[in-house]
């Protein structure tokens, strides 16, 4: 038997959370479809604009912060530790390192939607399997002028969404925990809200913003464990030698500990700058996502139904669900994996970092906004 999508089991519950939070507008089986494609957005197009300019220059100045650093910092120390003078210095051409930036991130922004899928165990679908989830894609692609995206489904009680990809090359992600709690009208709702970002394009550029955050994360680790392996040395390691042994120990240690920590430093630096520039676009993505669901379905109330209840199943998911899910992949979802239930006040740490997303109950108010411009 084909795997189906829930149509009324969880109808009664959708509608009550929603009159909760005050009325969002027309019955959702009365609501009127949507108007078509859903319409450009200024504010998130100068975001993405900036992104994009960020994402590959970031990369360009990462590597001459370091070049900087090692004829600033690294040759003197050279010529301190070998007591001769250093004459020349490092130089990276610019044109190859377009070439090797340039070629990295159409890398990424062509197999990266692909890693993402793997990194959270994602398995794309056919009609066979899924044929009612595929023909609700395939309905709302139409409705929003677009081709239809494949769909993958990931097994797991977390329930939640994503989009990846671009238009005529994506893949629209669910899981078996959303199907399971949501009615008809709730997943058009969360689909046509995955269909936004790719007509966005937001999708693509959040896979590709992504790679600078990795890089200097894994810099910063690899510095670190250079750094901890030394204190380990020093700790548990043995003398012997004479004197110039022992001095060619000392600079040898010296050299490398500033040079780790200054690669920690810098590469922390370009970690935290391009983590927060991914963060602040994925924050705006989500409001320009629900109102193009909510023009592509014509229903905002259905989509605030969706987001209550997907944040409400949050605290019962598993640690080990969560686990599952969390790829690096978290600013793509639906809703955060960082659940808190809903209406709980954010963590004093978002002073520093934003969340991956605005919270549900701001979404949900702008919704009930939308539906009331519209009714």
């Amino acid at each position: 038997m084909s795997p189906s999508i829930p149509s009324s089991g969880s109808a009664e519950r959708s509608a009550s959370a929603v009159d909760d939070a005050a009325p969002l507008g027309s019955d959702r089986a009365d609501a009127p479809r949507g108007s078509g494609a859903p319409g450009s957005d200024r504010g998130l197009r100068l975001r993405m604009i900036v992104a994009t300019g960020l994402v590959v220059a970031l990369p360009f100045a990462f590597v001459y912060a370091f070049v900087f650093l090692i004829n600033a910092v690294g040759l003197p120390l050279l010529e301190w530790a070998n007591e001769r003078p250093y004459t020349g210095e490092v130089y990276v051409d610019p044109i190859f390192l377009a070439v090797v930036v340039l070629g990295g991130l159409a890398v990424q922004y062509r197999y990266g939607p692909r890693t993402v899928l793997r990194s959270v165990g994602a398995r794309r679908v056919s009609p066979d399997e899924y044929p009612e989830l595929h023909a609700a894609v395939t309905r709302l692609a139409a409705q929003a002028d677009l081709p239809a995206p494949d769909v993958a489904v990931k097994h797991t009680d977390l329930p939640n969404a994503f989009a990846v990809g671009r238009p005529g090359d994506g893949t629209v992600v669910v899981t078996t925990g959303l199907l399971d709690r949501l009615d008809d009208a709730e997943l058009d709702a969360v689909l046509a809200h995955e269909l936004a970002h790719l007509a966005n394009r937001d999708a693509s550029l959040m896979t590709v913003a992504w790679v600078l955050p990795t890089v200097t994360y894994y810099v910063a680790i690899l510095a670190f464990y250079v750094l901890y392996g030394l204190y380990n040395l020093l700790r548990f390691g043995g003398g012997g030698g004479g004197d110039r042994d022992g001095r060619a120990l000392a600079v040898g240690l010296v050299v490398i500990t500033v040079s780790a920590l200054l690669t920690l430093t810098v590469s922390a630096m370009f970690w935290f700058g391009s983590v927060l520039i991914h963060r602040v676009l994925s924050r705006y993505r989500e409001y320009a996502a629900d109102r193009g669901a909510a023009e592509i379905t014509g229903s905002p109330a259905a989509l605030a139904s969706a987001l209550r209840t997907v944040d409400e199943a949050m605290p019962e998911v598993p640690d080990r669900d969560l686990r599952e899910l969390d790829g690096g992949a978290e600013a793509l979802y639906l809703a955060p994996l960082e659940a808190r239930a809903f209406g709980d006040k954010e963590l004093v740490s978002t002073d520093v970092f934003p969340e991956t997303h605005p919270p549900t109950k701001e979404r949900i108010a702008r919704l009930r906004d939308l539906a009331g411009e519209a009714a």
